[in-house]
């Protein structure tokens, strides 16, 4: 998901299983070290300083963050995902090297993924139009080919069904009403990408479900992104249709390129450097930690505005593809 501002407390984390695949909102300030809290809240990324950016729908209250999302994880939750990805892996193919999964069973080769769009809607307001929602299936297919300047990671999406639903409660507290919602609507199986727009919030634009969490709870999976962040929308900063690249990455399997900040394993993927906070603004350059390589503000999933995102990398189309393999193909 993704945060614009506030802050949110971190009582309000929905706690993650082994594998649950889903994380609470977390909080865009420094909080005190581990040592010095009572609370079960995640210790702090470490270094690096914090960026600027604007953010917030036009004619109205600018915003000092950018928006946070809730695939925020905790060190144990992000090391369970990546540890259940490899042993999946190791079980149902022999191997949980994600380079040689692609070259002896051709993962390489183009998976389409159908999309069942539905647009959740408060009379006039946030009712999309069929073309609205066709230039955001365009948006992520440029992103996932390449086309924004990134690596191709093989991945494109058709638009499968399309529709509408008049309900006022749904529209304005996606959030409280996620369950009866996705339960209600939700269509296909595994492999089927399920988009709800509705009226996320002015701080928080998006969430989605992992892999991991399809088998033990598949009718909540899919992604939900406020309808202003869609390509032309009214959201400044956040107006290219990014929200839902960002957050359908998540539902591929990719966490946070600043996941864990200098810690390892961070986000488990080996060209993404390590970055101790999440990019905000449009920063040129950052380099947050000592490990070797740049922080990869450009990243599709960085935190950094719409007009600066440009890219996945060749471990990030790796990463999808085995995360395909071993969750959504079957």
């Amino acid at each position: 998901m993704r945060r614009i501002a506030g802050v949110s407390l971190c009582a309000l984390l929905v706690t993650v299983g082994a594998v649950s695949g889903a994380a609470g909102d977390r909080p865009r300030v420094r909080t005190a070290s581990a040592a010095a809290r009572d609370d079960d809240c995640p210790p702090d990324r470490q270094g690096g300083h914090k960026g600027g950016g604007l953010a917030g729908e036009r004619g109205g209250l600018a915003r000092e963050t950018r928006p946070r999302d809730r695939a925020d994880l905790g060190h144990d939750q992000a090391v369970a995902l990546l540890t259940d990805l490899s042993r999946t892996l190791r079980d149902r193919f022999g191997t949980s090297d994600e380079g040689r999964l692609d070259a002896t069973l051709r993962r390489a080769k183009r998976v389409t993924v159908p999309v069942r769009f539905h647009v959740v809607h408060s009379g006039r307001k946030g009712k999309l139009s069929k073309a609205a929602v066709r230039r955001q299936i365009s948006t992520l297919n440029a992103a996932y080919s390449g086309k924004r300047g990134g690596a191709d990671t093989r991945i494109r999406f058709r638009l499968a069904s399309y529709d509408h639903t008049n309900k006022a409660s749904w529209f304005r507290n996606p959030h409280k009403y996620e369950s009866p919602m996705k339960k209600r609507l939700r269509k296909g199986g595994r492999g089927t990408l399920n988009i709800f727009t509705a009226e996320v919030g002015t701080d928080v634009l998006g969430f989605s479900t992992f892999p991991q969490r399809y088998r033990s709870n598949p009718r909540m999976d899919g992604v939900v992104v406020d309808y202003r962040s869609l390509p032309g929308g009214p959201l400044t900063s956040f107006d290219r249709g990014y929200t839902a690249v960002h957050e359908t990455g998540h539902w591929l399997g990719l966490l946070h390129t600043f996941e864990g900040g200098c810690v390892p394993p961070g986000d488990g993927v080996s060209d993404t450097p390590y970055e101790s906070d999440p990019a905000q603004g449009c920063p040129e350059y950052r380099d947050t930690c000592l490990q070797s390589g740049d922080d990869p503000v450009h990243n599709f999933m960085d935190y950094a505005h719409d007009a600066c995102m440009t890219e996945f990398t060749a471990g990030q189309g790796r990463r999808i593809r085995a995360a395909w393999a071993a969750y959504r193909s079957r």
